[in-house]
């Protein structure tokens, strides 16, 4: 699956604990990041500086859902299970 451009639950619903530029001890679960631009569109995306957890992160069906809404709340109920 490729990802939605514009959706951007990847950058709000889960905790990252890893240094983002701009949020040095990571940002909280539920948080939007702020590397997401206006359209829901990482600025880090592609470059050195963009934090491994999310260069790893891959769209797929079962966490993203048919709509951003779903991932949004698939990706919620994940970070409050673990």
């Amino acid at each position: 699956m490729e990802c939605r451009l514009g959706c951007g639950a990847c950058c709000i619903a889960p905790s990252i604990s890893s240094s983002i530029p701009g949020m040095p001890k990571g940002k909280p679960a539920g948080v939007r990041c702020v590397q997401l631009n206006e359209q829901n569109l990482c600025k880090l995306f592609g470059k050195p500086e963009r934090p491994a957890v999310c260069h790893h992160f891959k769209a797929c069906p079962d966490i993203c859902g048919k709509t951003n809404e779903q991932a949004l709340a698939n990706i919620t109920e994940l970070e409050q299970l673990t």
